[in-house]
């Protein structure tokens, strides 16, 4: 079983990778750290502590980050055309009593990784700016983290948010450009494998015909985001995997073929939060460039909503 911290800006896909997480066998979450993204820092906590509950998964302790970039500054507006107004496609889960602990994001991926050293995977399905304040208090964590498994970047197709830029990379660049070059070990899972995963509409009826409050609030999630798709790519009758093909490759790296690369993320102008990797045998970033869309997509279906 391998030791996993999940952090996430809980949209709708970081929804959809959080309960695959928590129903594949093969992981042990540790903690869920949150940030701003999809949504504000506070509405990203509150969908993850709801959505565990539905998940019968509350003993999962949640960390709330900071509503600040790594550089100090606001963070962007949130992305409510595609993730809705309350960041899970307006979707209503169940209010719940439990909230984040005391201890901040960044201390707590500190005090795991120094409680398992060597040990812990860290997937990461939004902004680094966790990563990247943990790393700048104890650099010593680099060392100590087995992994980082990073849902972000565009190296060979363009970006989603801009021409240029992948959305989780462009909210932070400052601390995905940190985390690249702090030389801890990345495996970077960007929209050159993403784009070519694809959950199906049809999907969303068979959750639907379940009637758990499970599939119906994913299913709900599920069809704001495809409409948002829709707008822009309706051929796909359906929308990408993004996040929960991190947490596939944690289960399963033959999902995915990767090159090695050294990777720099553009902070300024135009191209701020443009990912560009070069081949390189001594860099510390793997960069995903082909995925076995159909065998992943398989086996999401058959954890994400068990029957």
């Amino acid at each position: 079983m391998k030791n996993v911290i999940l952090d996430v800006d809980t949209g709708v896909d970081d929804a959809l990778a959080i309960a695959y997480a928590v129903h594949s066998p093969e992981l042990n979450i540790l903690g869920i750290t949150t940030t701003f993204g999809n949504t504000s820092v506070m509405e990203a906590t509150r969908n993850t502590c709801q959505l565990l509950q539905v998940l019968d998964a509350e003993e999962i302790p949640v960390f709330q980050g900071i509503e600040e970039t790594f550089a100090g500054h606001v963070p962007a507006d949130k992305a409510t055309w595609i993730h809705g107004e309350n960041g899970i496609g307006d979707a209503q889960l169940p209010s719940t009593d439990k909230q984040a602990e005391d201890m901040g994001a960044r201390d707590f991926i500190i005090s795991a990784v120094r409680n398992y050293p060597k040990d812990i995977t860290i997937l990461t399905t939004a902004n680094q700016g966790n990563l990247a304040r943990a790393i700048e208090k104890d650099p010593e964590i680099v060392n100590l983290v087995q992994e980082v498994i990073h849902m972000g970047g565009a190296i060979k197709v363009p970006g989603n948010i801009t021409p240029y830029a992948e959305a989780n990379v462009y909210h932070d660049a400052e601390a995905a450009q940190f985390i690249f070059q702090s030389g801890i070990p990345i495996t970077l899972v960007g929209l050159d494998v993403t784009l070519k995963t694809l959950l199906r509409r049809s999907v969303l009826d068979e959750w639907k015909e379940r009637d758990t409050l499970l599939s119906r609030a994913l299913a709900d999630m599920c069809h704001f985001y495809m409409d948002a798709y829709a707008k822009v790519e309706p051929e796909l009758n359906g929308c990408a995997l993004h996040d929960p093909l991190v947490v596939g490759v944690a289960i399963d790296s033959s999902f995915v073929k990767t090159k090695t690369m050294t990777v720099n993320v553009k902070t300024e102008g135009a191209e701020k939060g443009q990912s560009v990797g070069v081949e390189n045998q001594d860099g510390n970033v793997k960069v995903c460039l082909e995925v076995e869309a159909n065998h992943f997509v398989d086996h999401f279906l058959k954890c994400v909503c068990p029957r």
